[in-house]
């Protein structure tokens, strides 16, 4: 944190963490001062992350062709712009608002393998996992702080001076972060983005552990995640007849996760991979939880037990391919991983409800735990998962 290059990366980067998050936040602000309905709260959030889908593959392809500083800069300005366009839209114009929530979610999906290669870049291998802890740290930190800055905020600012607010965030993100020490391959022969885009799938084949530990995550987060976001306020509600259990579950995974960070800064196992795919496992605690006849404290600090575990997976898992990818194909290759573990999550939110609805909670839950402990435990029988590396292996 004491050198400029890095602290401007990771300045950068929490803005960024810190636009994303408040965005949906936000908007859920002017659903409830009427300024919007919750149908087209579902339709700008759904206008985003389609924007983010097709723009983390185009940014991927991007940032190893061309700059991946270029990249951070022009998807944060986009963003940046589409935000008070947005505000404009506000309770006015549908395609408007519809129209800027699809460039501000461009410009967060092609930041994100962009930001994940400049790191690479700024900062020397034998540190990234405590750089890396560090980028995770300030976004929990964000997540845990964030509600209430933005509740007091908007005590005194409406929903648009919040919005602008975004904007700037946006701003920052595009503008503060440096150049890194290694410039994308320039001067090779361009080819088709499709082209190029396989060749990130063919770089990611070959890595097992990779392709292994992906399919563990992305089923995690789309059953685990979505056990979070749709289960856990109807238990809370049904089971433990108060909206306290959700609150303090949500504050539990977010300390956990902290916690994690701080652990895994300096936490260096022999079997690094099979750790971090322990750790992702512990997820499965939470939808578990959720199934057995438990006191509320016990669903509470399962939350925290399955936040510690998500970072001591992310944490080895981003500075593992960092370190593995090859330099000029990682962007892509990070692309894919936020395409598939993140860009599913809502496939998996808008399942589980009707799930619940067919089959009841019990079931639906335990289905999610098994995964949740299943998956990584069959990502681990990969045997370059030991170390997360493929000469290793």
């Amino acid at each position: 944190m004491r050198e400029p290059a890095f602290l401007r990366l990771w300045a950068g980067t929490t803005a960024s963490g810190l636009a994303t998050w408040a965005l949906p936040f936000v908007l859920g602000l002017a659903v409830l001062d009427r300024t919007i309905g919750a149908g087209t709260l579902g339709l700008l959030l759904a206008a985003r992350t389609a924007g983010f889908l097709v723009a983390v593959a185009v940014g991927g392809v991007l940032a190893d062709r061309y700059s991946r500083r270029g990249v951070v800069l022009w998807s944060g300005l986009a963003a940046a712009a589409a935000t008070p366009l947005l505000a404009l839209g506000l309770g006015r114009s549908l395609p408007l608002m519809l129209a800027a929530a699809v460039v501000a979610g461009a410009g967060q999906g092609a930041c994100r393998p962009a930001f994940q290669a400049l790191t690479a870049e700024v900062v020397d291998e034998d540190r990234r996992q405590a750089a890396n802890a560090a980028m995770t740290l300030s976004v929990r930190a964000t997540t845990l702080t964030g509600p209430a800055l933005t509740a007091l905020l908007a005590v005194v600012l409406d929903t648009w001076a919040l919005l602008l607010g975004i904007g700037l965030l946006w701003l920052v993100a595009a503008l503060v972060p440096g150049p890194g020490r290694a410039a994308a391959a320039a001067d090779r022969e361009r080819t088709s983005f499709l082209s190029e885009f396989g060749e990130g799938l063919r770089e990611a084949r070959r890595h097992p552990w990779f392709l292994a530990g992906l399919g563990a995550l992305t089923t995690v987060i789309a059953t685990g995640y979505s056990a979070t976001g749709v289960a856990l306020p109807l238990v809370s509600r049904d089971k433990y007849d108060t909206g306290v259990v959700l609150a303090a579950a949500m504050t539990a995974y977010t300390l956990g996760a902290l916690g994690g960070a701080l652990v895994v800064a300096r936490w260096r196992p022999r079997a690094q991979g099979r750790a971090a795919l322990a750790g992702l496992a512990l997820y499965g605690f939470a939808p578990l939880s959720l199934v057995l006849p438990v006191h509320w404290a016990v669903v509470v600090a399962a939350y925290a037990v399955a936040g510690v575990g998500i970072e001591l997976f992310n944490v080895p898992w981003f500075t593992a391919t960092q370190r593995e990818v090859a330099p000029d194909k990682l962007a892509r290759v990070s692309s894919l991983d936020f395409m598939l573990s993140y860009g599913l999550a809502p496939a998996g939110l808008a399942l589980i409800a009707p799930a619940i609805d067919t089959f009841g909670p019990r079931p639906v839950l335990a289905t999610c735990a098994t995964l949740c402990f299943a998956a990584p435990a069959a990502a681990a029988l990969v045997p370059s998962s030991r170390g997360f590396s493929r000469t290793a292996a």
